[in-house]
């Protein structure tokens, strides 16, 4: 981990995670201030503009085919639209007729498609002939994978030809889904298709994207680079035949030399083009990266193209500034004129302004203009999921939809501020905020005559209505097509994305078609800040049974910088080696430690539950706030990554806190009826000496795990750490003498596990083991309870093993690929599922 890359021209980013309320407190303000004519938003007249669009669309709905009418007869909300969703996401990589038909048994039988049309659909018949058809292709379906049952349960010829025929037709069904959102399988036929839509529409153009996720390898970034290249270079050759072929049409229309803007372009995005695009690899990034992206900026500046970078997830948000800002200087020193350079800014980031100013910034410094594609956003589920995982201090995103919106507009009028050095680019599917987009702009135009310009851009296959409507009254606007390209293997993950942004039930596309919602209600000011955040803050997942472990954001400097200030600290100044018990003294030490245990006991077990729960409380909170320290520890002796070490200090807190929870529930004295006279209580106490051996691959988690279990049950316990990481298990147990264990109920006992843990296992006092590590060390110590006289001794015990991950065709090979070098590679290759 380096904090060795260039930093931006102006100052790094505010934190991702700050107060949601504030920042909309800010955004309002920008949003609204001013005085006179240019001041605010007149919502009432965005209604009145946007209304008769909203009409017209629901007057002439778009074909049963398109996102809006798909959405209604099928939410992603309802069952039929999930299975629906899911066959679309995996059936078209599946190779074999066999599982493809277990896939669509599966997914079609999970649903009830004889319901018909919603109610109020404009596609009544087709969606009740669709509905039918999809009903009646379940009863050709075997009723399970192994394609046993059939129709009528008679299994053979008939039913499984009759099972590949609809598989065959769901498949032919999908593709035609897909080819509503994708352009093209080529660049080529892109570029055809293109020049078709535009035959009457002169100011439409394009920016192509083309299909693929994130590269996973450095051939997979190599083979992205290269389908980039091609694609500007034909749009560069289609643009030159554009303009010799119809010189006259062009400069009727204006578009003869108005650069870029007037151009078709190409979206790329910077995580297919390096397979590590990550803040922890900044310094590779910086080296590989960059001459990758310099390549098509020439190819691009040369042809007088439009090119722009794609929005990332937030993690990456200062990484891609820092590229941004080392590609300008590129612009600067080689193509000072070209315009066409750009990025996308997805509004739901909390930073989005913050953003938008910091590149207006690098345009003044380098004396270029940017465009500035202005999104909503498209990753928020995965945001919300990755704050909540990492335990930070709250969301990089908004936790309302309509707090997007207000931070759209927000942003919106941030980029018309900066006519000199940003071409705005307003991408959304929203009449109402189309409307608001074009007051704002009217604004501007009268605050200063030089302002105001931009484009509007939309998803290929998305919002065709309300851009039908809006080019029909506004024919002067500039309108371009954000448009895949590709294959339709490789819309998937796109198509999925789509479906998720636009298919709740809150959202305009949604909602568009729907005559049960009135016009004024869909077009309802967003400019209502919500005071209560939409998702619970990650610290109170739990709510009030426990507060959340408090994790870090190491791709946030200030926040990784205290973690490396504590590797630094201890690989200059290690601390003192935790000493080994002498194999002659093995027996000595032993008893005289059991002994001292057996004593503490007694009063450490008297204790009222609610008092030893309180003392873990506080261990969990002292570790809390040594977080960094401990990891230092961990990657010092343990050899983790920084984000490791972090999941376990975190996963050891976790442990102090659930298990002082789980105790005062568990073990407090519980009444039981008796008779009349009687008095009865039901009391757990703790068993005597527990015996604790924990494994080197996790030191801290699994070592806290077992001892705070053992203490707040009221046993004392004998704990003997991996020989490997004997300092970070010191470290604890220090840690919970300050939190208010007391010294004679527990004691740390380094050695081998051959002498030391042979000798605890072994000895007449020890009330109980828990153990984890390999399943023949089990055995062992199995074997050797089972033979010592007395009470039977409990034996808690997680062993060895390695998982099995299974793989089928249906699944996503990026995430696959993920999850295989995660659990291979993790924790210093030493997970159970490696």
């Amino acid at each position: 981990m380096s904090d060795a890359f260039p930093l931006p021209t102006v100052s790094r980013l505010p934190a991702p995670c700050r107060d949601e309320a504030t920042v909309l407190q800010g955004l309002l303000a920008g949003l609204q201030r001013g005085s006179g004519q240019g001041a605010g938003l007149d919502w009432p007249a965005v209604i009145d503009t946007a209304r008769p669009w909203v009409q017209a669309v629901r007057d002439k709905p778009a074909p049963f085919w398109a996102m809006e009418s798909l959405l209604r007869e099928y939410p992603i909300s309802s069952a039929e639209g999930l299975a629906l969703m899911r066959l679309a996401e995996a059936l078209l990589r599946v190779p074999d007729a066999q599982t493809a038909i277990a896939l669509t048994a599966d997914q079609l039988g999970r649903a009830d498609f004889s319901g018909g049309a919603a109610d109020g659909s404009p596609h009544k018949l087709l969606a009740g002939l669709s509905a039918s058809a999809i009903g009646l292709a379940k009863r050709f379906l075997p009723d399970d994978a192994n394609g046993r049952g059939g129709q009528g349960g008679q299994p053979g010829l008939i039913d499984r030809l009759g099972a590949q025929t609809v598989v065959a037709a769901t498949v032919r069904a999908i593709g035609l889904l897909g080819r509503q959102f994708v352009l093209g399988r080529n660049i080529a036929e892109a570029l055809g298709e293109a020049r078709s839509q535009r035959r009457g529409q002169p100011r439409l153009r394009f920016s192509f994207d083309m299909l693929g996720e994130g590269a996973r390898t450095d051939a997979d970034a190599l083979h992205y680079g290269t389908a980039y290249r091609e694609a500007l270079q034909a749009i560069a050759a289609s643009e030159a035949a554009s303009a010799s072929a119809s010189p006259a049409a062009n400069t009727a229309h204006g578009l003869a030399s108005a650069g870029p803007a007037q151009r078709d372009g190409l979206s790329i995005k910077l995580s297919a083009l390096h397979p590590r695009y990550e803040e922890s690899q900044a310094d590779r990034v910086m080296a590989e990266l960059v001459p990758r992206v310099i390549t098509l900026i020439d190819i691009a500046a040369a042809a007088d193209l439009n090119l722009t970078i794609d929005a990332e997830e937030s993690d990456r948000l200062e990484l891609s500034l820092a590229v941004f800002d080392t590609l300008a200087r590129h612009i600067q020193a080689t193509a000072p004129h070209w315009t066409g350079f750009g990025l996308a800014v997805q509004a739901y980031q909390s930073r989005a302004r913050e953003m938008i100013e910091a590149v207006a910034a690098i345009g003044r410094a380098r004396g270029l203009r940017f465009m500035v594609r202005l999104v909503k956003g498209a990753y928020w589920d995965g945001e919300i999921k990755r704050a909540q995982e990492l335990g930070l201090a709250g969301y990089p995103v908004f936790t309302h939809k309509h707090h997007t919106d207000i931070a759209y507009l927000a942003c919106a009028r941030t980029l018309l501020d900066h006519p000199a050095v940003i071409l705005p680019q307003f991408a959304t599917h929203n009449a109402g905020t189309v409307a608001a987009l074009l007051q704002l702009a009217e604004a501007a135009r009268r605050s200063n005559p030089n302002a105001g310009r931009f484009e509007m851009q939309r998803l290929h296959g998305m919002g065709e209505g309300v851009f039908r409507e809006v080019m029909a009254a506004r024919p002067a606007l500039n309108l371009r097509i954000y448009a895949p390209v590709g294959e339709h293997r490789d819309l998937l993950a796109y198509l999925v994305r789509r479906l998720l942004e636009n298919g709740a039930n809150s959202s305009f596309v949604h909602q568009l078609t729907d005559a049960g919602v009135a016009p004024e209600d869909l077009l309802r000011s967003p400019l209502r800040p919500t005071a209560a955040p939409g998702q619970p803050a990650p610290a109170t997942l739990y709510g009030a049974a426990r507060v959340n472990s408090r994790g870090l954001d190491l791709t946030v400097p200030e926040q990784r910088a205290p973690v490396l200030a504590a590797v630094h600290a201890l690989t200059a100044s290690p601390p003192p080696a935790v000493p080994e018990v002498p194999a002659a003294q093995v027996a000595e030490t032993v008893r005289q430690a059991m002994t001292t245990l057996g004593a503490g006991f007694v009063a450490w077990s008297a204790r009222p539950v609610a008092e030893r729960a309180a003392i873990l409380h506080r261990a969990g909170d002292l570790l809390d706030q040594r977080l960094a320290q401990f990891c230092g520890l961990l990657v010092t002796e343990a050899g983790k990554t920084a984000g490791d070490c972090v999941a376990e200090v975190r996963e050891a807190v976790d442990f102090c806190r659930y298990y002082a929870v789980q105790a005062v529930e568990k073990l407090s004295p519980i009444t039981l009826p008796g008779p009349t006279g009687e008095s009865n209580a039901l009391r757990l106490h703790g068993r005597g000496v527990f015996v604790c051996i924990s494994p080197w691959n996790f030191p801290l988690a699994i070592f806290a795990g077992q001892v705070a279990a053992a203490l707040v049950t009221g046993n004392a316990v004998a704990a003997k750490p991996a020989e490997q990481t004997p300092g970070v298990a010191a470290a604890f147990v220090e840690l919970l003498f300050e939190a208010g264990v007391p010294r004679d109920a527990l004691a740390l006992l380094h050695g081998p596990g051959e002498t030391v843990g042979a000798a605890l296992v072994a000895h007449p006092a020890t009330a109980g083991v828990c153990f984890t590590g390999s399943t023949p060390v089990a055995k062992a110590i199995n074997r050797a309870l089972a033979a010592s006289d007395g009470p039977i001794v409990p034996l808690i015990a997680e062993t060895g093993g390695l998982n099995a991950m299974i793989v089928d065709s249906s699944a996503l090979p990026e995430q696959v690929i993920d999850a295989v070098v995660q659990s291979a590679f993790r924790s210093a290759g030493q997970r159970c599922s490696a």
